[in-house]
């Protein structure tokens, strides 16, 4: 059986700041796109049966820069549906509710978690089968890859709360004795020869 990879795309603006980005259609900063080309030597040598990418440009440029070709635009990769959150970080939500949660509470006018977890049960649906042929690639956002990883080991949506997932980062999803488990998670590139942290004793 091949590995389910999830990949974050790379840093930009929103991210940076921790303002939740659903449907704006930001693209990736400079600090993104370096993000995004380390994951290509990262990357290099594998194989993919099949490459889906959520329609945001931030994961099309991310999956550009990081060598993949992609075979699928799918619009149930999007990131979870803010409503009247997007643009906002969790502090300044909780300056108006204390006790909100997007794991239980969902977004206002956007999405709750269980409308998340089953468009992502979706896109498992329709790559499981391809597993049987080798790995498969999803380049998407943090919310929703991590709903993904939480429905692939049998845990509800809410659980992806308990799966950080940072910027430009690989996560593999996959089997042991016939188990679905996570293999690596919230993985990332390592650094290019030649960068500052190389002399770092």
């Amino acid at each position: 059986m091949g590995e389910l990879l999830l990949i974050r795309h790379g840093e930009t603006t929103w991210s940076a700041s921790l303002r939740h980005t659903s449907y704006t259609d930001l693209e990736l900063t400079p600090d993104g796109e370096r993000q995004a080309r380390t994951l290509a030597a990262f990357l290099a040598g594998r194989r993919f049966v099949t490459v889906l990418t959520s329609p945001r440009s931030r994961a099309l440029r991310t999956a550009q820069l990081a060598g993949l070709t992609v075979d699928t635009v799918d619009e149930d990769l999007s990131e979870w549906n803010y409503g009247e959150y997007e643009g906002r970080t969790t502090v300044d939500i909780h300056d108006d509710d204390p006790h909100w949660n997007i794991w239980t509470d969902g977004c206002p006018g956007g999405e709750s978690p269980a409308q998340v977890g089953e468009r992502l049960d979706r896109v498992l649906a329709r790559v499981t089968p391809l597993l049987d042929r080798g790995t498969v690639a999803l380049v998407g956002h943090a919310h929703s890859l991590r709903v993904l990883g939480a429905r692939w080991i049998g845990l509800p949506p809410s659980a992806g709360g308990r799966l950080r997932l940072d910027t430009a980062t690989v996560s593999a999803l996959g089997h042991e004795h016939g188990r679905q488990v996570i293999l690596r998670w919230n993985q990332p590139a390592p650094p290019a020869p030649g960068t500052a942290t190389d002399s770092l004793p």
